[in-house]
């Protein structure tokens, strides 16, 4: 179907190479050009001025269902004026008794313009229309769920 690529580059420069010395920091690369200055989260003694991949990984779930949400809406003929998320991941042991994001709310709020506003009911089932079709929620365990408090 597709693929999607992602360079990772890290190096230890002069720096001691030892558990509480290392660097983080490291980079992805992009196919389309763009760098991002990636660390580990500020409680693994990573860089707090750099994107950690936890969080990178509750911004892709954020955006893919966000992204699958307005195509959705957009075969509907309702029209979006703008859609924002506070996403909130949280990290917690699974299962079997490892850390990992083990659940991530999403916090969506979002306009309607040409008087083509859902009902509450209507909006709710959008969501989990986005949600079943989101390619990085059907590829993760992490539960995912659109808070009632903030779904539009």
């Amino acid at each position: 179907m597709s693929e999607h690529k992602a360079a990772i580059a890290w190096r230890r420069d002069d720096r001691e190479f030892r558990y509480e010395t290392y660097s983080r920091d490291h980079t992805w690369r992009f196919e389309s050009g763009v760098t991002v200055a990636a660390s580990a989260a500020p409680a693994y003694l990573g860089n707090p001025e750099r994107v950690d991949p936890e969080e990178a990984f509750v911004a892709a779930i954020a955006s893919c269902h966000m992204l699958s949400f307005l195509a959705i809406a957009a075969r509907r003929r309702l029209v979006v004026e703008s859609y924002e998320d506070a996403a909130v991941g949280h990290m917690d042991k699974n299962a079997d008794g490892k850390l990992a994001v083990t659940r991530v709310v999403l916090h969506p709020r979002i306009a309607f313009g040409g008087g083509s506003a859902p009902s509450r009911e209507e909006l709710a089932h959008l969501h989990h229309l986005s949600h079943e079709v989101c390619f990085i929620a059907n590829s993760v365990r992490t539960e995912i769920t659109v808070a009632d408090d903030d779904a539009g």
